[in-house]
This record gives structure tokens, sequence and C-alpha cells, in this order.
């Protein structure tokens, strides 16, 4: 035995190497064990065949489990970061743990370090184990300057979250609390969906999340929303940010495997500063005109990365090391210069002229190390990358060493000019680099408060422009009403509707059309034979996509002030036998239907008022002579009933919709009813409707062949997906709905159950198909062809109100106000970015707009849009576009770029490259445009560099052929280096003529 008791050594080797091959389940927990005391344990049992001679051996007992080599100083919970598997740390499977500990125990005051196993992948599903848990800082709502960061796992659930802030925040069990994702100052979203993963809400690394606590009278701090629920509309708010689920460089895996590998062979990691280039190398080619290897999902990358390297002062600043010595490796909100040495690198090898090709597995590896959300292989969004890239490489160069607090104040009513001097030499005293120098302008924010009018106006920089596509502000939706007269046809009807707006939206069209009031309608979803959704009016109309069913139904009373009656939802199954198993299934056939039925009635009025709505699709079969004469004096009786029956009917106080069940399983727990007394009894009502479609008239004896009549069909009634008998009174055979049941919900219903051959005898499939168009249907929406890029600009800065989700909190009024907001732009910089927001998200789908934005290749005149009198030039020309092609969640990025050298376009598709023409580039899948000012263009000296270029030509021309010593030039040289210095400094003093001197940052 081994020592402490522990299991013997060759039964300890066993045990742990059978459960190192476990393979990686989704939501399984796997902790880690440092490898340098996993080693000295795998010494120890003898673990491979060269360490059998020190097996047993006293000194190399490994003691308590010691994982000090992975952990933070000082704290117990946090790993070092860009630990790697297998060099660092083992994976081991929870049972291998408790063994480990139960033979050698923990060392004192450690912690395990447990992981969860994740499911990653958008297409191919792969489980990891998920090393690096994402960091989250939690606030209250009350007190966003207290800011606590906590761990979590992507597999964790919001609610999970949730929980951990009001322990964290000691919130009492009996106050109501909202979670909101706050993205910046004033941009929040609501987090409500209470089981979905951080995975699936897409949260990332840092991300800021604030819990709101409802106030005493039961309104919200935040303004009033929906409370939350556990119903189907209680979906998640989707974010502002890519909607791939995010990864984790650190995450372990073997070659995407499930299987854990014993073999412990160390995979090999290339060194960061390393490319791979082409095999075929030609050393012809032009500089710039080098492709990228798409490592897997990373054309995103790729797209962007071609795009800055188009951009020429970035490209010459990175190709003339001039980097080198604005490096800020300390500042705390940077890479450590890694970000910036990266890319200078990627820069050196794109524009070496040596390669047709090079792959950027380094550049990726350094990406992925600071920004995991791309560090796996799934497809991502080029312009977060961009984002990403631009202020990592700011942050880098900064060449602010130290950071001053500076106090922002609001305009006051002093001047714009005085308030954005003051706002941009605020910025600049702590952000001043190449990228503020080429990327940065400025933007006026004008905020009024609705209640007391407090106007606040900011002056913000910004590094890019995203700029919102011109949508219209309709939709069409095509729907089906079912009238209450059970003979008329369904027909179909195409609705315009706001495109931001509410299920009653849809009646109120539906009514315009149909003259059917609109409060005497029910809108629902059909899918599959079943109802998928019953709509609340006061539902987003955003819920409803194009594929859906809509069928809307018109109801006898209003349903908001009748309580009388109930209505309630049919389905129509098929009862049959399945050979070899003991029970009936029932499966969905026919178009469901809502039934408004008294709260109190006798069973046989319910069984002839199901009659009565499915008339139009019964039949009599043609054998039956007598069946066949009684046809047209059943349909008028039903008719007769339509007024006299139903049009007594009403609805419930109350909707609400529920999420969808299974119904197929639901249907397997259904007993069979053919022991249910009311399923096959004689009933005989004082109806004649049931005397219309019954086999036999009805009489006081026997009937001839059954002895009693048979009833087309049995009922029952399922609420939440469980047979509901309760609301039979055996005794009077009545029915009485209780408050219960006045729930309208696409979870309770009742189901008609037929058997084959009396439904193949009796019921017309075929009707269900048969409906009338209306002539809306024939209407057909002019679609604008294209929209031109002043269009989306003007947009951007048009007054909008802020929604009720995201309010301004006014400093006069001391709450939160739904105020207006104004954006201008005050000054641009050299190079302007435009980022064209295509992807649209709502709470129920994402989307991505394919519109054709019409942009100038040259001459983009932005002095229109200019609210600054001294802004100076402002005239831009293309230099690059990032495209993407497809649809949400995937699809394909390429780029367009201009090169410096000979001012020609290409095409840039991964490792390929090829020339294009000016007019290849106008296209709907332009996504990120980048323009440059013609005033800073090589030549016209704004750039210190572009002087430096300037006076070295001028410096050779005047030397002519004459030649130097070695002493000569190299003293020439240094004298260069201290004017460069020189010029630099002055060109930071002295601003140019014409221009406003808040964004002179040549």
């Amino acid at each position: 035995m081994a020592e402490g008791g522990a299991a013997d050594l060759d039964t300890q080797r066993a045990e742990v190497a059978a459960l190192l091959k476990t393979q990686l389940r989704k939501g399984d927990t796997w902790y880690l064990v440092d490898s340098h005391w996993f080693k000295q344990w795998k010494k120890y049992v003898g673990f491979d065949s060269w360490d059998k001679y020190q097996m047993g051996d006293q000194n190399v007992y490994p003691g308590p489990v010691d994982n000090s080599g992975l952990l933070r100083d000082g704290d117990v919970l946090a790993i070092k970061e860009h630990l790697i598997d297998e060099l660092d740390y083992i994976l081991v499977p929870t049972e291998g743990w408790n063994k480990l500990v139960s033979w050698y125990g923990l060392t004192e005051a450690q912690e395990p370090i447990a992981r969860k196993v994740v499911e990653q992948g958008m297409f191919v599903k792969h489980c990891k184990v998920e090393v690096y848990l994402t960091e989250l800082k939690l606030c209250e709502d009350s007190n966003m300057e207290n800011v606590v960061t906590r761990r979590f796992s992507k597999a964790d659930t919001i609610d999970a979250i949730e929980k951990e802030m009001r322990k964290l925040f000691s919130i009492p069990e009996e106050k109501e609390t909202r979670l909101w994702n706050k993205y910046m100052s004033n941009t929040f979203e609501p987090l409500n969906k209470p089981d979905s993963t951080i995975q699936d809400a897409g949260l990332y690394q840092g991300q800021v999340l604030v819990i709101e606590q409802k106030n005493e009278d039961g309104t919200w701090p935040r303004g009033s929303s929906t409370p939350k629920s556990s119903g189907a509309s209680n979906l998640s708010a989707l974010p502002k940010i890519s909607p791939s689920s995010l990864t984790n460089n650190h995450n372990s895996s073997y070659n995407n495997r499930n299987v854990k590998n014993s073999s412990y062979s160390l995979p090999s990691y290339p060194p960061y500063n390393s490319y791979d280039y082409s095999d075929h190398a030609r050393h012809s080619e032009k500089p710039g005109l080098c492709g990228l290897s798409n490592l897997g999902n990373t054309c995103f990358m790729n797209s962007a990365t071609q795009c800055l390297s188009n951009i020429p002062p970035l490209t010459e600043y990175f190709l003339k090391d001039k980097y080198t010595d604005e490096l800020n490796e300390d500042n705390p909100l940077g890479m450590k210069g890694e970000i910036a040495k990266a890319y200078a690198e990627l820069t050196k090898q794109l524009w070496s002229g040596k390669y047709s090709y090079v792959t950027p597995r380094a550049f990726k590896t350094q990406v992925g190390r600071f920004a995991p959300q791309f560090s796996g292989y799934q497809q991502q969004d080029s312009h977060e990358l961009l984002a990403f890239l631009l202020d990592g490489l700011h942050e880098d160069l900064n060449r602010i060493r130290k950071k001053p607090y500076i106090q922002l104040k609001d305009a006051d009513g002093r001047p714009d000019k005085v308030v954005a001097e003051e706002a941009w030499e605020n910025h600049i005293k702590r952000n001043d680099s190449i990228i503020v120098d080429i990327f940065h302008g400025l933007f006026k924010s004008t905020l009024v408060c609705p209640v007391c009018a407090k106007i606040s106006v900011t002056f913000d920089p910004f590094c890019y422009l995203t700029l919102p596509l011109p949508m219209k502000k309709e939709r069409t939706l095509e729907v089906y009403l079912v009238r209450l007269d059970p003979l008329a046809k369904t027909t179909q009807y195409k609705l315009t509707v706001p495109k931001v707006g509410y299920i009653s939206d849809l009646c109120t069209s539906l009514s315009t059309l149909s003259g059917v009031p609109a409060e005497k309608m029910i809108v629902t979803d059909i899918y599959n034979h079943r109802f998928h959704r019953i709509f609340a009016t006061n539902e987003n109309l955003s819920s409803i996509m194009e594929r859906d069913d809509i069928y809307v139904f018109e109801v006898a009373v209003n349903r908001m002030e009748d309580t009388e009656h109930v209505v309630i939802p049919v389905h129509l199954r098929e009862k049959y036998k399945q050979s070899g198993y003991n029970h009936t299934s029932t499966p969905l056939f026919g178009q469901p239907f809502l039934i408004t039925v008294p709260r109190t009635l006798s069973e046989d009025k319910l069984y002839n008022l199901l009659l009565l709505s499915l008339c139009r699709h019964l039949r009599c079969p043609v054998e039956e002579e007598e069946s066949e004469e009684t046809v047209p004096t059943k349909q008028h009786t039903i008719n007769g009933n339509a007024t006299n029956g139903i049009l007594e009917e009403g609805s419930p106080s109350e909707m609400e919709t529920d999420e969808q069940d299974d119904e197929s399983s639901q249907d397997q727990e259904l007993p069979s009813e053919c022991d249910n007394s009311q399923s096959e009894d004689s009933v005989v009502g004082d109806n004649e409707l049931e005397n219309g479609v019954g086999q036999e008239n009805s009489t006081k004896g026997p009937p001839p062949l059954a002895g009693h009549k048979k009833r087309l069909f049995t009922f029952q009634f399922n609420n939440m997906g469980k047979t509901d008998f309760s609301f039979i009174k055996e005794e009077s055979r009545q029915i009485r709905f209780d408050e219960g049941h006045l729930r309208l919900s696409d979870r309770s219903y009742l189901s008609l159950d037929w058997e084959p051959e009396t439904k193949k005898k009796y019921f017309d499939e075929t009707v269900t198909e048969d409906f009338d168009k209306h002539e809306s249907m024939e209407y057909k929406p002019q679609k604008k062809a294209f929209f031109k890029l002043n269009d989306c600009i003007e947009l951007f800065t048009t007054k909008e109100k802020l929604g009720a989700e995201d309010p301004w909190y006014c400093p006069n009024c001391k709450q939160h106000q739904q105020a207006t907001k104004k954006l201008d732009l005050w000054s641009l910089p050299p190079v302007l970015v435009v980022h064209l927001k295509r992807f649209s998200y709502s709470r129920y789908m994402r989307d991505k707009l394919d519109s054709l934005v019409d942009f100038p290749i040259r001459d983009l005149d932005m002095s229109e849009f200019l609210i600054n009198p001294n802004a100076g030039p402002c005239r831009y020309d293309l230099i690059a576009v990032s495209n993407h092609y497809g649809g949400m969640g995937g699809g394909h990025y390429t780029a367009y770029a201009k090169n410096k050298d000979d001012d020609k376009w290409y095409y840039f598709d991964d490792s390929s490259v090829s020339p294009a023409s000016e007019d290849q580039i106008v296209s709907k899948a332009a996504y990120v445009l980048f323009y440059q000012r013609q005033d800073t263009v090589k030549g016209t000296g704004y750039f210190a560099l572009d002087r430096e270029d300037h006076e070295e030509q001028r410096s050779s021309s005047a030397q002519g052929g004459a030649t130097q010593s070695e002493e000569e030039e190299e003293e020439e040289e240094e004298e260069e280096e201290d004017l460069n210095d020189n010029e630099n400094e002055e060109g930071e003093e002295e601003p140019e003529p014409n221009h406003d001197v808040t964004m002179n940052t040549n």
C-alpha cells in the first residue's frame, strides 16, 4: 500500500490512466493539476515505462497536490495568464481529481481549480475544457462606481449570475430585480432570459453587468419595462456584438477531438515572431500585394488587416520602424506592446515584395491572447476586430506614459468652439498616438430632457463612424383571417404594419381591410397542426418572422371585458395503435381552431359547439343516402345556430403566452379514452345539430346498429401538457371552467380524438387548404433600389428620442428620462472609417440588411455635415473597403484596397490578390469604408513622415551625382534623425493654417 492508506501504486496508475481517457461531455467538470506535481506523481507510481525504476521510491513521493505554480500571487482562485495544456497543467475529470485528493490530499490554503466543459463551434460542435473563465464586472444601478469583478464559466446561466449579484450586494429575497448589460456610459440592454448561458448571451471579457432593484412604489429606476417572467415572450435582447458565441484560446482540446489523450506528448507552439510563407514564394511580387492564408474562419481578420495595411500613413509608420520609439509596454490599458510588434511584423511581410501570401498565425495568436473572443476558429465580425486593433495599437503606442485624471465638464452654455477645444485638449492629454493622429475625430452630442428642458452638450472623440442604414418604417405581413361564421372560408390578407410595432397594430390593420373589429381578434402562430404561439396584443411584431403562418381568429365579444366565457384552443388528433407498444399514439392533423364557450355548459352543448365549428370540414359518406340527404338541412341548421348560439359567446379577460412544449412527447402520456364514460356513452342532445351529422336520427329506443349513437370524436382537456379531467362534473354531466381556464395559452387546449376510420369517413382534410385571397395579396411594395452614403450620414445626425430601455439620467430632475439625442460632426480625421450598420438585432431576430449603399470613390464632401465653421478641408477619397457576403453568423469577408505605390485597386480574398476595377467596388457587400482626406495624402506634407520623405528627395536631388564618404553619410544620417525629432515636435506645436486647432494632430 502507498502512504496514507492510498490504493497501491499499480491501482493508482491504472485508474488514473483510464480516467484521463474520459470523453469530454458538455457540462462536466474537470480539474487543473500543476504539471510539476503530476510529473512527480507519475514517477512515483511508475506511470511510464522509463520511470519504473523509481516506482515507490520515497524520494519522489509527490506529497499533497500542489497547484501553486498555476496561481497568481496571493489569489487562490485566479490562475496565471497564457498557461498551456500539458506543458503547465494537466486536466483530470472529477473522479480522477477526487481519487488524487483522497490519496494525497490538497496543499493547505489551496482551492481546487475546477473548470466546466463547454461546447463550441458554430457549425461543427466540439467540446473543450474552459480553462480561462470570463471576467465580468458587476455593479448596482444605484451605485455604478462600486464595481466588483467576478469570474464565470461560459456555461453559467444569467440566472446564476443574478443570484451571485444578489448575494454580493445583499439584496433581500423579496426584492424584485432586473439585470442589464452596460455597453457604454448610456447604452444598456436587458438580460431577461435567465436560462441562457454567458456564451449564448454573447457576454465577453470585461463586460459590465448592472443589477437594478424595483422601487417600493412598483416602478423601476430605469423606467418601465415588461417585468421578468418565465414566459415565451421573455427572450433575451441580443447584444450589439457579433452573434457568434465567444471562444477562448486557452480552452483545452486535442485536435478538436472529444477524447482526452494520455500520451502527454507536448504540442508544438510557433514562436510569436514567426510567419509561414508560401512555399512557392515569388520574389517578383509588388509590395503590398500579398495575400493572407485563411487559418479557419479567419477571413474576417484578413479583410480588416488588408484594409489597415493599405492606409499609407499607418503603413509608412511601421515600415520605417517609427513605432519602436513609441512602444508603451507599461500601459495598463495596453497589450505590453505585443499587438504593435505583431502588427508591425505582419505589415513588413506584406510589404516586403517577397511573398505571394503569408500565414498570419503569430499575429492571430497575439490577438487571441489579448482578445479571447477572437482566439477560436469561428466566424467573427471584421469591424469588431478592426475596433480592437485600433484600440490595441493606440494603447500600445500611446505617447502618454502616465494619464492624468481629468474632470469632465458640461458645456453649461459656453460657446461650442471653447467646449470643443477643451474636450480635444483633454483627450490628447490622455491619448496621443499615431492612431489618434490618423483616425480620431470629434462629434458633438446634445441631449435635451423632455421634462425640465435641461440641455446637456458634450464633445466626444470617435475612431470610426457607425452609420445606420435607412430602413423602411413598415413591413408587410401575410395573415389568414378565420371568421366567426363557421361556413365562411378562411381569407388571406397582406397587411402593412409598423416595423417596430405591436400585435395590436396588426389587428388594427386587418380590421381596416376586413371590417372585423380589432378588439374581437386573437392572433396566433400555427405550426405543425398546433398553436405554436398565441399572442398578447402588447407583444412586439418583431416576434413574427416572415416564414410564420399567422392565423387571426374572430371572436364574438371583446375578450378584455367578458369573463363569463372562455376561449379554448382546440387540436385535432388521430388515434391509432402502434405495433409493439401498449400506448396509443395520437398524431395531430388538420387546422387547430379557437372556440368560445360559456364557463358553464353541458357536455352535449360543448360537443355540438365543436361540431358547429367543424361543419365546413365534415362530410357524409356517399354510401349512406340518408346522410347525403341531410347535408343541406345540416348546413342550414348550423348556419341558423351561428347567429343564435355562437354570438352569445365571449372570451377571457386576459391572455398570456408560454413556451411551446413538445407535442410528440406530451402525447405519449395521454391515456386511451376507450374506458372514459363520456367517450362512448349514448348522449341524446336536444340540438338538431347532432342529429344531422350522427349516423342515425335520435330515437327513444336503442339505435339499430350499436345500441347507442356513437360520436364522431371523443375529447379531453389538456392543461400544461397533462390530461385534465377536473372540469367535468360527473353527476350532472355539466362542465364548469374555473379561473385557471380563463387564461388563454397554447399549452392548455382541448383535443378532439378521432378514430382513423371515422376520420377517413367524415373529415375532409382538403378543406383546410381551401381559402380565399383578398385583393390586398396583389399589393407589391416598392423596393428602393439603393441609398446614398449621404442618406446614412443624415440619419446619423438626425435627432432621435431615446428608447424606454435606454434612458438618460437628467442631473436636474435627478432621474432617468427619455431624452432627445442629436449627434453632430465637429471635426474629422485624416482617415475616416465608416462602418455601415448592416447587422440588425432585435429581441427575436437577427438580420442582415443587404441594401446597396452608393458611396463615392473620390471627392466625398463632408462639409455639409460639419457644424464647425473652421473645420478646414473635408474632401475624401476612398482607399479601402471591407466586404461581407452572406447572412448572419457566417458568410465570407474580402477587401478592396488601393495600393499606395501604383495607385491601382486590388481585390484581397484571403491568400488570393487580383487586380480590380473601380466599378466593382460599390456593391451590396460593402461593410466598412476607409476614406483618406485629400489634403493629407502623400506629397502634401501633412504627416511628419511625409515631410521627411520630401526633404530627403529634395536633398538627394540637390546633391546630383556627387558621392560622399561613409563617414559623411553617417554624420548626415545622425543629423537627419535629430532633425526628424525636432520637426516632429514643431509639427505638434504649430497648427496648419486655416485648420481648427482642436484637430491639429499631425
